[in-house]
């Protein structure tokens, strides 16, 4: 199988090419330097190199650049003479196959997942708990496994905090202590992630993994990109968002060992953003994920500006090494440039460190793995010119890709199917009409009702055998009145 030209090395006048081979492909690799020093051509030269070998490749586009990759470039006469100092061959503009994401549904088809499978502890991290309420938010999770309830969106995590906290006690001695202040900061920054237009990126239906792994009638490898102009705004979800996706292709794709070529390519811009903040455990995870996701044949390429941006072990991982210019004004600046000359294997007939700083735009300092695995000494490289366009595409040329696109069915219409909120609200719908009907009566009751008012009507007016309390006192009452008269009438009999 043919390799991907990555350029030609300038160490030397009589430099050679320099070539990524594809078996090695899955070694992952690191592409750094400077803003606006050359990473994003690099970047898709790399993409267009792995879709010509039919390998799909998925990687974001935070300036709106890479979206070129989907329109053929232009090609002047500085180009020509570029790629044919390289030795480019049958040098031309060409497109590449492209399918369009976007986790806002605006520039892409919309990227979703469930909250159940974005899991408590990256939707922790999106929501910027402390401690004590992510563990909370893993009661919220255990609590809906136990009684069946499906969290799919944010409504539906919205109505589990909301039984949690109507059940606090006995939530509390059942799984552990649920404080009111906890449940309160979770819902507020659930709201949050509403309002920075996160919610559409929770629900139905949910990202399937063969649509990133997917190649065209002619063979060629579809990119997906990720338009990330508007989600960079929000860097935590944006690094856990494709840490999560890592994770999925890490997680349900079979160990395939050392392929010829890798099945997907994990462009991963922006890398400082992953591991800016992230706790220790999450650390962790990423380094093994990075460290064994290559025997399912997933290459993943970070791309950020310093080489120490990647901690030390995970960047042992990245075999194929890009590096562009680095400015070492500040001590800052001068540390990242001694870190990098350290991470290559020497040439002696380069001076690494001071290369470092007078590289120019287009070049850099390559060591792709050679056969057997073992990397190449550094090389000065003039990168090859990629043959698409290089910059910004047009909204018309936008959606003129995304009318082909063979996904646009199955995701741009959401599906809200019956989950924790439905079933919530159906239930407190039940209880609450129950509570205004009056109280049906059984039979038993009526009979009962029945016979206590016979008995009260027999007590007061009396059977045919025996009289009632009304009777007795009419009579009790005549008796007295005659009593009465009586006295009187012999009263006054005497005194005559």
């Amino acid at each position: 199988m043919d390799p991907i030209l990555i350029g030609k090395a300038i160490t030397t006048p009589d430099g050679g090419p320099v070539h990524l081979l594809p078996a090695l492909g899955n070694r992952h690799g690191l592409v750094a330097g400077a803003t606006g020093t050359g990473k994003t051509v690099t970047l898709t030269t790399l993409a267009e190199g792995f879709s010509r070998l039919g390998v799909p490749v998925f990687m974001a586009d935070v300036k709106g650049d890479v979206a070129g990759l989907a329109m053929p470039g232009e090609i002047g006469e500085a180009l020509r003479e570029r790629a044919a100092r390289i030795g480019v061959p049958d040098y031309a503009g060409e497109a590449s196959p492209v399918v369009f994401w976007d986790l806002f549904g605006v520039s892409g088809h919309p990227v979703r997942t469930t909250v159940s499978e974005m899991g408590p502890t990256l939707l922790a991290r999106i929501l910027e708990l402390n401690d004590t309420q992510a563990g909370v938010l893993d009661i919220v999770f255990k609590l809906a496994d136990d009684r069946g309830l499906l969290l799919l969106d944010l409504d539906d995590l919205r109505a589990l905090l909301g039984l949690v906290a109507e059940e606090r006690k006995a939530v509390s001695s059942e799984y552990g202590l649920v404080s009111a202040p906890s449940v309160a900061a979770i819902q507020r920054a659930v709201l949050r992630l509403e309002q920075d237009g996160g919610a559409p990126f929770f629900g139905e239906p949910a990202l399937a993994l063969d649509d990133l792994m997917r190649t065209r009638t002619d063979g060629r490898g579809v990119i997906g990109i990720l338009a990330a102009d508007r989600l960079i705004l929000k860097p935590r979800l944006y690094a856990t968002f494709l840490l999560w996706l890592l994770s999925q292709l890490f997680e349900t794709l079979p160990e395939v060992g050392d392929l010829d070529k890798p099945r997907l390519v994990f462009v991963f811009d922006e890398a400082h953003l992953l591991f800016g903040d992230a706790p220790a455990a999450l650390q962790q995870r990423i380094e093994q994920v990075v460290r064994l996701v290559r025997s399912k044949g997933v290459g993943v390429y970070f791309c950020s500006q310093f080489p120490d941006d990647v901690p030390q072990a995970v960047l042992g991982q990245l075999g194929n090494r890009v590096q562009h210019a680095l400015r070492a004004y500040t001590p800052r600046d001068q540390k990242a440039v001694r870190t990098a000359a350290q991470t290559f294997v020497p040439n002696p007939a380069l001076d690494v460190a001071a290369a470092i700083s007078t590289l120019k735009t287009g070049e850099a300092l390559v060591s792709m793995l050679q056969a057997g695995g073992a990397p190449a000494p550094v090389e000065r490289t003039l990168i090859a010119p990629p043959r698409c366009r290089m910059g910004a595409i047009t909204e018309a040329e936008r959606a003129r890709v995304r009318a082909g696109s063979p996904v646009g069915a199955k995701y741009d219409a959401p599906v809200n199917r019956e989950s924790a909120a439905e079933r919530l609200a159906q239930r407190a719908q039940a209880a609450t009409t129950a509570g205004d009907a009056p109280p049906a009566k059984s039979r038993d009751a009526d009979e009962a009702e029945g016979g206590l008012e016979q008995k009260l009507n027999e007590f007061l007016f009396g059977t045919k055998r025996r009289q009632g309390a009304v009777q007795a006192a009419g009579k009790q009452a005549v008796r007295s009145i005659t009593n009465r008269i009586v006295r009187n009438l012999l009263g006054g009999i005497g005194r005559r």
